[in-house]
């Protein structure tokens, strides 16, 4: 009897801590909705090594002609050249291949395995481009765990695939035909990781909410989102050509707690300097820096820059991409200088727009459910069935 005890003890030890740490592997993505969208998941790589686990084609593109067939490959090296491209020991006399898989096998590019197919392309500047082809469902199961922890409540997790699935959509009919991919896989379209990334909560979040996206007039929102607000989401208006009521902006309670609603940053004005010249701005010598007036979130409109030159005026978005927005959180900051350094204070982190993933965090941990979160976050907007939107 004792034996029996400490046996269902063990089982059950195990069924709790199984799930933390394990990808979820045998939990697919679901098939109920299709929508194919293209991931460029490597840009102007000079090479990179390909594995495939299970059965394979490789054709050549764009005529998809049988170049090879197997089963398993393992750390081929592939390399862009004046002919083609080198894959491993043979030059192929093509400018790019597409690798198809059965649905139990996987490609893994780099060390990170993917879903779908695979296109690996050779550019003109002699780089490598590789897309990623598969269908929403999996690419959202491959996002989820890079935007959002998979352990915060499922009720964040599902309002977070939702807006994520409806950002991808807006993204590939946004780019259409005449684009090779829709979405990058870093932080300027969506952070994804291919099917190492998936993890069984963040699965299960994507399963419950299969297809379902946010709507506005009957339109495919732009569904933009960032980490902190810092106490006011933004107007899209103030950044993109988006001027609609669900990006309006407004004051946010939720994110108070949140570990990024303020933070702090000394630069030294050399490194700011190097930074800037890197991106494009002309700057010699900094003597002060100025901010203007702010708008209704508290975010500065413009950075002025006085240096030796003169002074050099930078919209304060595009300031902050420059300076790196890990490094520069947000718009929202007051900047002094002090002993040859730039010293920032401000509040949230990401552009402000849409929802914000600490203040669906707490709104989740105070009892509110995902489609209230996305009301609060995009107010007008509608969920709707992809199906019954994009047809």
């Amino acid at each position: 009897m004792a034996k029996r005890i400490i046996y269902l003890a063990c089982l059950a030890l195990i069924f709790f801590l199984y799930p933390k740490d394990v990808p979820a592997i045998t939990s697919r993505p679901t098939k109920s909705v299709s929508y194919p969208v293209r991931i460029a998941v490597l840009i102007d790589a000079p090479e990179l090594n390909l594995k495939i686990r299970g059965s394979y084609h490789i054709y050549a593109l764009p005529v998809l002609k049988l170049l090879e067939e197997g089963v398993g490959l393992n750390n081929v090296i592939i390399k862009p050249a004046y002919s083609g491209l080198l894959m491993g020991s043979e030059s192929l006399k093509i400018y790019g291949v597409k690798i198809k898989t059965d649905e139990v096998a996987d490609i893994s590019i780099d060390g990170r395995r993917f879903r779908g197919e695979i296109d690996i392309i050779r550019t003109e500047n002699l780089k490598l481009l590789v897309i990623n082809h598969l269908d929403i469902e999996a690419y959202i199961s491959g996002v989820l765990y890079h935007e959002v922890s998979h352990w915060w409540p499922m009720e964040t997790l599902k309002a977070q695939a939702i807006a994520a699935r409806t950002f991808a959509i807006y993204k590939s009919l946004e780019s259409g035909k005449n684009k090779d991919y829709d979405l990058t896989s870093d932080i300027y379209s969506q952070v994804y990781g291919g099917r190492t990334s998936e993890k069984f909560r963040t699965n299960k979040a994507v399963e419950e909410t299969a297809g379902k996206i946010l709507v506005y007039k009957q339109e495919v929102l732009p569904a933009y989102f960032h980490a902190t607000c810092g106490g006011y989401t933004e107007d899209a208006s103030l950044l993109w050509n988006t001027n609609i009521t669900p990006l309006k902006g407004r004051p946010c309670e939720y994110c108070k707690k949140s570990p990024h609603f303020n933070w702090s940053q000394k630069i030294p004005l050399s490194s700011m300097e190097e930074q800037l010249n890197k991106n494009g701005y002309k700057i010699k010598d900094i003597i002060d820096i100025k901010t203007s007036s702010k708008d209704a979130s508290g975010r500065i409109e413009m950075v002025s820059i006085i240096d030796s030159l003169g002074v050099e005026k930078i919209p304060a978005n595009k300031f902050r991409l420059a300076m790196d927005p890990n490094v520069v959180r947000s718009t929202n900051f007051t900047v002094t200088i002090k002993d040859g350094a730039a010293i920032f204070n401000g509040y949230g982190w990401g552009h402000g727009v849409g929802m914000c993933q600490w203040g669906a965090y707490f709104m989740a941990r105070s009892g509110l459910k995902a489609e209230d979160i996305l009301r609060f976050y995009y107010p007008g907007s509608e969920i709707a069935d992809l199906k019954d939107i994009v047809k």
